[in-house]
């Protein structure tokens, strides 16, 4: 895989052959956030590691968050100081440090609709907020704004329940990219990352005390390997249970409750606003933020879930909760005809008992050791994978002489130089023969690693050209997909490299046939796998707009 930490889908049979061949320091099992982030924090630590993950990477809660890397402004009211500070430091290090192409400041605005009772009582939570963060700080403080402040930041305001407006500092990624890059990360330094692999039965020593290893089965041919590893590290998010319910496996000292956040997509021109908005609910808070300049996401919801991991649904009910909540502050409300995308995350909550709320369980992570040589971890949230991924490894190593983690000190691949990088744009844009724009993008998705893109449309012109109209992403885009970013199926493509079946299933759809083709120049697939491509590509969009169009006409007791 190299410096460059390229993992290239052209090399598929000789990563299988490396899980069979190798005996490993830790065997990661799960690709999303967390599971990615341990994988680096061993890699760093200079140990031999593997990832497997049953689909693609991110392909669960990991691409289907709120985006936000922020410190939970909610959790204070519930006293959780801890958490909040951790995220905070944590958000602050992604921001300056680990990852600046890929988490970014964002402001929020919190309209005030009944001033004398609500200034006080956000004014004091924000203060907190400000004051947990610390002194060192990449972000302002927040600060009072005036109705017309307010209304000049966000025009889309009801006039007549504003009374005044808060504004404050969080930050926001793109979750799949963030994760593929953990990973990528990881394999830059030694890591071998394997997605659409399967653990389907944890390995014991011949006395049967220890875990050695897992059984795992090569969901593309069916192969199934061996994987020796000193440990078994399982970051499975909402597939814990199942997880370690395998044969030879033990089950973790707690439950997963599983929590449903609904997120609806709407377009640019809905809101009018230049800022992102939370709003307080009776439940929780409200986000609308900005994601691309055609889109808006409102999210999210936060109920018990105990149906299907792999596609959970939205009702007509969580659809009504967003658009009630966001309409009680726009002055042009949103109807379920404004959703154009909506999806679904589940969160992986540590369950202190059965008649717990999902909204009252702290988002602090857990890590139990069942049996030597197995570590599992659950709980937590996005902002602070990083702290997860050094504990359950600390966890699953202890007793073991390993160097201690790295990683707040370790910039992701993108990050080196992104200062010079920003202000070479219109050079680059002139070397290329493409225009400003399509170079900034590239930057702001990729970080310096735009420069490999930028490579493939060097070798082959064509590649410059748009992979769809309108939109931003180009044809290149996909070529290094599967080169570099492990993309091993058309359906990979449109759903987290370029996001693009979130923000319209009309463009994936189109989509779907020019991605196949561009994967078959580089995979060398032939007619009959290209159709089977574009098939199951369009059988998901087909799904996403089911369901979209299910919960935008389901009654609203869902």
């Amino acid at each position: 895989m190299g410096l460059t930490g390229a993992i290239d889908a052209r090399n598929r049979q000789e990563t299988i052959d490396r899980l069979a061949s190798q005996t490993f320091d830790v065997l990661v099992v799960g690709g999303g956030v967390t599971g990615a982030g341990a994988a680096l924090d061993a890699a760093a630590r200079g140990l031999r590691v593997a990832l497997v993950e049953s689909r693609d990477l991110a392909a669960g809660t990991s691409s289907r968050s709120s985006k936000l890397i922020h410190g939970g402004l909610r959790y204070l009211e519930q006293f959780d100081f801890k958490l909040v500070r951790e995220a905070l430091k944590e958000r602050d290090l992604l921001v300056a440090r680990l990852a600046p192409h890929l988490v970014r400041p964002v402001t929020f605005l919190y309209p005030l609709r009944r001033k004398v009772i609500e200034q006080p009582y956000v004014a004091a939570g924000l203060t907190l907020y400000d004051a947990l963060e610390g002194v060192r700080r990449p972000m302002p403080r927040h600060r009072n704004l005036s109705i017309k402040e307010a209304r000049r930041m966000a025009p889309g305001l009801r006039a007549d329940v504003l009374t005044g407006a808060m504004i404050y500092y969080d930050a926001q990624v793109d979750d799949a990219r963030f994760t593929l890059t953990l990973a990528r990360t990881a394999a830059a330094h030694g890591a071998v990352i394997a997605t659409r692999a399967r653990a389907v039965a944890m390995l014991r020593d011949e006395r049967g005390e220890r875990v050695v290893g897992a059984r795992v089965r090569d969901e593309e041919s069916g192969r199934e390997v061996d994987v020796a590893a000193d440990a078994v590290v399982v970051c499975a998010g909402v597939w814990t249970d199942p997880v370690t319910a395998l044969p030879g496996a033990a089950e973790a000292g707690f439950k997963v409750r599983m929590s449903k956040g609904v997120h609806v997509m709407v377009p640019g021109e809905a809101i009018d606003s230049r800022t992102g908005m939370i709003i307080r609910t009776e439940k929780s808070v409200l986000f609308i933020i900005p994601w691309t300049s055609r889109r808006w996401i409102v999210g999210t919801t936060d109920t018990d879930y105990d149906g299907d991991r792999a596609e959970p649904a939205a009702t007509g009910e969580d659809i009504d909760y967003l658009l009630e909540h966001a309409n009680s502050v726009l002055a042009r409300p949103l109807t379920r005809d404004d959703v154009v995308g909506l999806y679904v995350g589940l969160r992986p909550l540590v369950a202190a008992d059965e008649t717990s709320s999902t909204t009252k369980l702290s988002r602090e992570h857990v890590v139990d050791v069942p049996l030597p040589g197995l570590a599992t971890i659950a709980g937590g949230k996005y902002t602070t994978y990083r702290i997860m991924a050094k504990d359950v490894i600390d966890a699953a190593l202890e007793g073991y002489d390993v160097p201690e983690s790295v990683t707040e000190r370790l910039p992701l691949l993108g990050a080196d130089g992104l200062p010079a990088l920003e202000r070479s744009v219109r050079r680059i844009a002139e070397d290329h023969d493409l225009d400003v724009d399509t170079v900034a993008y590239l930057v702001r998705r990729y970080g310096n690693l735009a420069m490999e893109v930028l490579d493939l449309v060097r070798d082959d012109p064509a590649l410059g050209e748009p992979l769809i109209e309108p939109g931003p992403w180009l044809r290149a885009e996909v070529c290094y997909a599967v080169t570099h970013e492990g993309a091993l199926h058309a359906e990979d493509i449109v759903a987290r490299r370029t996001r693009m079946l979130i923000e319209s299933s009309d463009l994936a759809d189109q989509a779907a046939p020019v991605i196949a083709e561009l994967m078959a120049g580089v995979l060398g697939w032939d007619r009959a796998r290209v159709e089977e491509e574009i098939a199951r590509c369009r059988s998901l969009v087909q799904a996403e707009r089911t369901a979209l169009a299910q919960a935008r006409t389901s009654t609203t007791n869902g």
